[in-house]
Protein backbone atom coordinates (compact mmCIF):
# COMPACT_ATOMS: atom_id res chain seq x y z
CA UNK A 1 0.00 0.00 0.00
CA UNK A 2 0.81 3.68 -0.43
CA UNK A 3 2.11 5.99 2.11
CA UNK A 4 0.18 8.84 2.70
CA UNK A 5 1.83 10.46 5.79
CA UNK A 6 5.64 9.82 6.90
CA UNK A 7 6.67 10.94 9.98
CA UNK A 8 10.51 10.31 10.72
CA UNK A 9 12.23 11.46 14.19
CA UNK A 10 9.58 13.49 14.78
CA UNK A 11 10.68 15.51 18.02
CA UNK A 12 8.97 18.02 20.21
CA UNK A 13 11.32 19.67 22.89
CA UNK A 14 10.14 22.88 25.07
CA UNK A 15 12.85 25.36 26.36
CA UNK A 16 11.22 23.38 29.61
CA UNK A 17 13.09 20.63 28.82
CA UNK A 18 10.34 19.03 28.51
CA UNK A 19 10.60 16.39 25.54
CA UNK A 20 6.96 15.66 24.26
CA UNK A 21 7.45 13.85 21.48
CA UNK A 22 11.15 11.77 21.40
CA UNK A 23 12.55 10.50 17.30
CA UNK A 24 8.47 9.34 16.57
CA UNK A 25 8.47 7.10 13.35
CA UNK A 26 5.03 6.67 11.68
CA UNK A 27 3.91 5.25 8.34
CA UNK A 28 0.36 5.83 7.52
CA UNK A 29 -1.27 3.88 4.46
CA UNK A 30 -3.75 5.47 2.30
CA UNK A 31 -7.39 4.88 2.97
CA UNK A 32 -6.52 3.25 5.97
CA UNK A 33 -8.61 4.03 9.39
CA UNK A 34 -5.25 4.07 12.23
CA UNK A 35 -6.40 4.49 16.04
CA UNK A 36 -3.58 6.28 18.55
CA UNK A 37 -3.80 5.34 21.87
CA UNK A 38 -2.53 6.84 24.81
CA UNK A 39 -3.14 8.20 28.36
CA UNK A 40 -3.22 11.88 28.97
CA UNK A 41 0.11 13.44 28.06
CA UNK A 42 1.17 10.71 25.71
CA UNK A 43 1.67 12.75 22.89
CA UNK A 44 -0.89 12.29 20.48
CA UNK A 45 -2.53 16.26 20.33
CA UNK A 46 1.56 16.48 20.12
CA UNK A 47 1.99 14.81 17.01
CA UNK A 48 -1.05 15.77 15.11
CA UNK A 49 0.01 19.23 15.91
CA UNK A 50 3.47 18.89 14.26
CA UNK A 51 1.78 17.32 11.49
CA UNK A 52 -1.05 20.13 10.90
CA UNK A 53 1.56 22.95 11.15
CA UNK A 54 -0.15 24.59 14.64
CA UNK A 55 3.52 23.28 16.63
CA UNK A 56 6.65 23.47 15.43
CA UNK A 57 8.77 20.52 15.70
CA UNK A 58 12.27 20.75 17.04
CA UNK A 59 13.96 18.15 14.45
CA UNK A 60 12.42 15.50 12.35
CA UNK A 61 10.59 15.64 8.79
CA UNK A 62 6.89 14.88 7.87
CA UNK A 63 5.68 14.27 5.07
CA UNK A 64 1.97 14.67 3.78
CA UNK A 65 1.20 12.66 0.65
CA UNK A 66 4.86 13.87 0.04
CA UNK A 67 4.88 17.06 0.45
CA UNK A 68 7.23 18.42 3.79
CA UNK A 69 4.60 20.48 6.13
CA UNK A 70 7.78 22.69 6.74
CA UNK A 71 9.22 23.61 2.79
CA UNK A 72 5.70 22.95 1.41
CA UNK A 73 2.83 23.86 3.93
CA UNK A 74 0.38 25.47 2.01
CA UNK A 75 0.14 21.88 0.13
CA UNK A 76 0.67 19.84 2.67
CA UNK A 77 -1.81 21.35 4.79
CA UNK A 78 -4.38 21.56 1.78
CA UNK A 79 -4.15 17.60 2.10
CA UNK A 80 -5.37 17.79 5.78
CA UNK A 81 -8.84 17.75 7.32
CA UNK A 82 -8.07 18.13 11.68
CA UNK A 83 -11.44 18.27 13.86
CA UNK A 84 -9.21 19.28 17.32
CA UNK A 85 -10.93 18.59 20.74
CA UNK A 86 -11.82 22.12 21.91
CA UNK A 87 -14.61 24.07 20.13
CA UNK A 88 -13.00 27.04 17.85
CA UNK A 89 -15.63 29.24 16.32
CA UNK A 90 -16.96 32.35 15.06
CA UNK A 91 -20.17 31.76 17.25
CA UNK A 92 -22.26 34.68 15.54
CA UNK A 93 -21.69 32.83 12.24
CA UNK A 94 -24.50 30.82 10.69
CA UNK A 95 -23.86 26.95 10.17
CA UNK A 96 -23.78 27.59 6.53
CA UNK A 97 -21.35 30.92 6.36
CA UNK A 98 -19.10 28.75 9.10
CA UNK A 99 -18.67 25.98 6.38
CA UNK A 100 -18.38 27.59 3.02
CA UNK A 101 -15.96 30.37 4.87
CA UNK A 102 -13.70 26.92 6.08
CA UNK A 103 -13.53 25.65 2.51
CA UNK A 104 -12.67 28.84 0.84
CA UNK A 105 -9.78 29.56 3.10
CA UNK A 106 -8.34 26.79 1.53
CA UNK A 107 -8.74 28.21 -2.51
CA UNK A 108 -11.39 25.80 -2.97
CA UNK A 109 -13.91 27.25 -5.35
CA UNK A 110 -17.71 27.22 -3.88
CA UNK A 111 -19.54 24.26 -4.30
CA UNK A 112 -23.25 24.17 -2.63
CA UNK A 113 -24.11 20.62 -3.53
CA UNK A 114 -20.99 19.74 -1.81
CA UNK A 115 -21.79 21.50 1.18
CA UNK A 116 -25.20 20.61 1.20
CA UNK A 117 -24.98 17.15 1.20
CA UNK A 118 -21.86 17.36 4.14
CA UNK A 119 -24.01 19.16 6.61
CA UNK A 120 -27.32 16.53 5.68
CA UNK A 121 -24.92 13.55 6.29
CA UNK A 122 -24.06 15.65 10.11
CA UNK A 123 -28.00 16.08 10.63
CA UNK A 124 -27.26 19.94 10.04
CA UNK A 125 -29.04 20.71 7.34
CA UNK A 126 -31.99 21.90 9.11
CA UNK A 127 -29.73 24.29 11.18
CA UNK A 128 -27.90 25.86 8.20
CA UNK A 129 -29.65 29.29 9.13
CA UNK A 130 -28.35 28.99 13.00
CA UNK A 131 -25.64 31.08 14.62
CA UNK A 132 -23.19 28.19 16.19
CA UNK A 133 -23.82 30.36 19.45
CA UNK A 134 -27.41 28.60 18.86
CA UNK A 135 -26.63 25.13 19.14
CA UNK A 136 -26.24 22.74 21.29
CA UNK A 137 -22.56 21.19 22.52
CA UNK A 138 -22.98 18.23 20.33
CA UNK A 139 -24.32 20.17 17.40
CA UNK A 140 -21.36 22.23 17.43
CA UNK A 141 -19.83 19.10 17.36
CA UNK A 142 -21.04 18.63 13.84
CA UNK A 143 -19.95 22.15 12.81
CA UNK A 144 -16.62 20.87 13.89
CA UNK A 145 -16.42 18.14 11.84
CA UNK A 146 -18.20 19.95 8.40
CA UNK A 147 -15.54 22.91 8.73
CA UNK A 148 -13.22 20.09 8.67
CA UNK A 149 -14.48 17.81 5.85
CA UNK A 150 -15.19 21.04 3.81
CA UNK A 151 -12.24 21.16 1.56
CA UNK A 152 -12.33 17.77 0.76
CA UNK A 153 -9.56 16.41 2.68
CA UNK A 154 -7.62 13.36 1.57
CA UNK A 155 -6.08 12.61 5.52
CA UNK A 156 -8.58 13.38 8.43
CA UNK A 157 -7.63 13.95 12.26
CA UNK A 158 -10.07 13.45 14.73
CA UNK A 159 -8.83 14.71 17.82
CA UNK A 160 -10.95 12.76 20.34
CA UNK A 161 -14.30 13.09 18.15
CA UNK A 162 -16.77 11.90 20.63
CA UNK A 163 -15.60 12.62 23.72
CA UNK A 164 -18.62 14.14 25.77
CA UNK A 165 -21.27 14.00 23.02
CA UNK A 166 -24.27 12.75 23.31
CA UNK A 167 -25.14 9.09 21.40
CA UNK A 168 -26.52 9.87 18.59
CA UNK A 169 -23.52 12.31 16.94
CA UNK A 170 -21.34 8.70 18.16
CA UNK A 171 -23.44 6.49 15.64
CA UNK A 172 -23.52 9.29 13.00
CA UNK A 173 -19.64 9.87 13.47
CA UNK A 174 -18.95 6.37 12.39
CA UNK A 175 -21.14 6.35 10.04
CA UNK A 176 -19.57 9.43 8.30
CA UNK A 177 -16.21 8.21 8.45
CA UNK A 178 -17.08 4.55 7.04
CA UNK A 179 -18.62 6.69 4.19
CA UNK A 180 -15.09 9.06 3.84
CA UNK A 181 -13.42 5.32 4.36
CA UNK A 182 -15.08 3.89 0.99
CA UNK A 183 -14.28 7.22 -0.73
CA UNK A 184 -10.60 6.94 0.13
CA UNK A 185 -9.91 9.57 2.86
CA UNK A 186 -7.35 8.49 5.15
CA UNK A 187 -8.73 8.88 8.75
CA UNK A 188 -6.57 9.09 11.92
CA UNK A 189 -8.54 8.75 15.16
CA UNK A 190 -7.31 9.28 19.23
CA UNK A 191 -10.10 7.86 21.65
CA UNK A 192 -10.43 7.23 25.19
CA UNK A 193 -13.25 4.47 23.88
CA UNK A 194 -11.22 1.51 23.10
CA UNK A 195 -14.75 -0.04 21.83
CA UNK A 196 -14.21 2.81 19.04
CA UNK A 197 -11.22 2.40 17.82
CA UNK A 198 -11.57 -1.72 18.30
CA UNK A 199 -14.39 -2.04 15.46
CA UNK A 200 -13.47 0.86 13.46
CA UNK A 201 -9.78 0.77 13.21
CA UNK A 202 -7.70 -1.47 10.88
CA UNK A 203 -4.16 -0.11 12.61
CA UNK A 204 -3.68 0.46 16.11
CA UNK A 205 -0.54 2.79 17.27
CA UNK A 206 0.31 3.05 20.91
CA UNK A 207 2.17 6.18 22.25
CA UNK A 208 3.18 6.94 26.04
CA UNK A 209 5.77 9.28 27.28
CA UNK A 210 6.23 10.68 23.67
CA UNK A 211 7.59 7.52 22.20
CA UNK A 212 5.04 4.94 19.98
CA UNK A 213 5.85 2.01 21.96
CA UNK A 214 3.89 -0.21 19.32
CA UNK A 215 2.56 -0.15 15.58
CA UNK A 216 0.40 -3.23 14.89
CA UNK A 217 -2.41 -4.30 12.35
CA UNK A 218 -5.81 -5.01 14.93
CA UNK A 219 -6.57 -8.23 14.15
CA UNK A 220 -2.53 -9.50 14.41
CA UNK A 221 -2.42 -7.64 17.85
CA UNK A 222 -5.33 -8.99 19.44
CA UNK A 223 -3.73 -12.78 18.40
CA UNK A 224 -0.42 -11.77 19.51
CA UNK A 225 -1.08 -9.94 22.39
CA UNK A 226 -4.46 -10.84 23.25
CA UNK A 227 -5.17 -13.86 26.10
CA UNK A 228 -8.33 -15.88 26.08
CA UNK A 229 -9.88 -16.46 29.78
CA UNK A 230 -11.40 -19.75 30.64
CA UNK A 231 -14.25 -19.20 33.90
CA UNK A 232 -14.97 -22.25 36.03
CA UNK A 233 -17.82 -21.35 38.01
CA UNK A 234 -18.01 -24.40 41.03
CA UNK A 235 -20.61 -25.68 42.19
CA UNK A 236 -19.46 -25.00 46.02
CA UNK A 237 -16.62 -22.05 46.79
CA UNK A 238 -12.91 -23.14 47.33
CA UNK A 239 -10.76 -21.76 50.30
CA UNK A 240 -7.80 -21.96 48.32
CA UNK A 241 -5.95 -23.64 45.27
CA UNK A 242 -5.29 -27.25 45.56
CA UNK A 243 -1.69 -28.90 45.14
CA UNK A 244 -3.00 -30.70 42.51
CA UNK A 245 -4.36 -27.84 40.21
CA UNK A 246 -0.11 -26.23 40.29
CA UNK A 247 0.36 -26.73 36.77
CA UNK A 248 -2.42 -24.43 35.64
CA UNK A 249 -2.00 -20.27 36.40
CA UNK A 250 -5.40 -20.29 37.71
CA UNK A 251 -6.59 -17.28 39.82
CA UNK A 252 -9.64 -18.04 42.45
CA UNK A 253 -12.18 -15.20 41.86
CA UNK A 254 -15.33 -14.05 43.67
CA UNK A 255 -15.13 -15.66 47.26
CA UNK A 256 -13.64 -18.70 46.14
CA UNK A 257 -16.50 -19.52 43.61
CA UNK A 258 -14.66 -19.41 40.52
CA UNK A 259 -11.56 -20.75 38.73
CA UNK A 260 -9.84 -18.49 35.74
CA UNK A 261 -7.55 -19.99 33.97
CA UNK A 262 -5.32 -17.45 31.19
CA UNK A 263 -3.71 -18.68 28.19
CA UNK A 264 -2.59 -17.95 25.10
CA UNK A 265 -4.76 -19.23 22.32
CA UNK A 266 -2.44 -19.74 19.72
CA UNK A 267 -0.51 -22.24 21.49
CA UNK A 268 -3.22 -23.74 23.98
CA UNK A 269 -3.91 -27.37 22.89
CA UNK A 270 -3.95 -29.40 25.59
CA UNK A 271 -3.91 -27.97 28.55
CA UNK A 272 -8.12 -26.96 28.77
CA UNK A 273 -9.03 -31.02 28.27
CA UNK A 274 -6.64 -31.80 31.01
CA UNK A 275 -7.60 -29.19 33.80
CA UNK A 276 -11.40 -30.20 32.85
CA UNK A 277 -10.16 -34.11 33.68
CA UNK A 278 -8.38 -33.51 37.17
CA UNK A 279 -11.00 -31.21 38.21
CA UNK A 280 -13.40 -34.42 37.49
CA UNK A 281 -10.51 -36.53 39.22
CA UNK A 282 -10.66 -34.16 42.30
CA UNK A 283 -14.20 -34.45 42.94
CA UNK A 284 -14.68 -30.53 41.97
CA UNK A 285 -17.94 -29.77 40.60
CA UNK A 286 -18.85 -27.03 38.77
CA UNK A 287 -21.82 -24.99 37.13
CA UNK A 288 -20.62 -23.57 34.42
CA UNK A 289 -17.80 -22.81 31.80
CA UNK A 290 -17.60 -19.71 30.03
CA UNK A 291 -14.53 -18.55 27.65
CA UNK A 292 -13.44 -14.94 26.75
CA UNK A 293 -10.83 -12.92 25.06
CA UNK A 294 -9.04 -10.05 26.11
CA UNK A 295 -10.18 -6.31 24.81
CA UNK A 296 -7.68 -3.92 22.85
CA UNK A 297 -8.45 -1.73 26.02
CA UNK A 298 -6.90 -5.10 27.95
CA UNK A 299 -3.89 -5.11 25.87
CA UNK A 300 -3.82 -0.86 25.93
CA UNK A 301 -3.43 -0.99 29.37
CA UNK A 302 -1.09 -4.06 29.49
CA UNK A 303 1.29 -1.82 26.89
CA UNK A 304 1.26 1.10 29.30
CA UNK A 305 1.81 -0.84 31.98
CA UNK A 306 4.99 -2.16 30.60
CA UNK A 307 6.66 0.81 29.42
CA UNK A 308 6.56 2.18 32.89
Amino acid sequence: MTSILSVAAATKRYKSGLTALDLVDLEINRGEIFALLGPNGAGKTTLISLICGTVTMTSGTILVDGHDIRRDYRAARSKIGLVPQEVAMDFFATVWNTVSFSRGLFGKPADPAYIEQLLRDLSLWDKRQSRIVELSGGMKRRVMIAKALSHEPELLFLDEPTAGVDVNLRRDMWELVRKLRAKGVTIILTTHYIEEAEEMADRVGVIDGGKILLVENKAALMRKLGKRHLTVVLQEPMASLPPALAEWPLVLKEDGHKLVYTFDAETEVAGIPRLIRRLGELDIDYRDLDTARSSLEDIFVSLVERAV
